[in-house]
């Protein structure tokens, strides 16, 4: 055997030796096998269930099911749009729940701010919604502003579940 033989039959030893113990204790053998402690036949050596199906690596070949959604608080996202409307909007996610907007300058305001909006839950609630402000300079925007944007957002979107008619 050649020099070129003997390393190609090792990496492929070595490759398929690291695959095999991937596989853990699935089926068959008993938990002694692998140190675990306790018999087959012993009534207190409980399996650990097994995921209904498990994902291989050949899951990334596979076409994506389009049934799966993010659930994004209705309510919220038309408040964001409602509130912020005098914001040129560059980009909207609904599936993540992002609204990215561009500089604007609010009504009776002097300087320019843009935003991107996050609402992370179908909740209606202060933790389902987070605000991030940017003026035109890069200037911090003050905590109080940030909160105060969120609020009326808050407040628009509890408006609009109740002309809903859903309290």
């Amino acid at each position: 055997m050649t020099f070129k033989s003997v390393a190609k039959l090792t990496i492929l030893g070595v490759a398929l030796g690291a695959l095999v113990s991937c596989g853990g204790l699935r089926r068959g053998g008993d938990a002694d096998s692998y140190g675990q402690g306790g018999s087959a036949a012993d009534p207190t050596n409980r399996a650990i269930p097994v995921q209904e199906r498990e994902t291989t690596i050949w899951d990334i070949f596979k076409k994506d099911n389009s049934d799966i959604t993010v659930k994004v608080n209705k309510y919220i996202w038309a408040a964001s749009l409602e509130v912020l409307d005098f914001l040129p909007v560059e980009s909207i996610d609904p599936f993540s729940g992002v609204i990215v907007t561009g500089f604007g300058t609010p009504p009776g305001g002097g300087r320019s701010y843009r935003a991107t909006v996050l609402v992370r839950d179908p909740a209606l609630d202060a933790r389902s919604l987070h605000v991030a402000l940017q003026t035109r300079g890069g200037a911090a925007v003050s905590d109080s502003t940030v909160r105060a944007v969120e609020d009326a957002i808050l407040a628009r979107a509890r408006q609009l579940r109740i002309r809903d008619g859903r309290f």
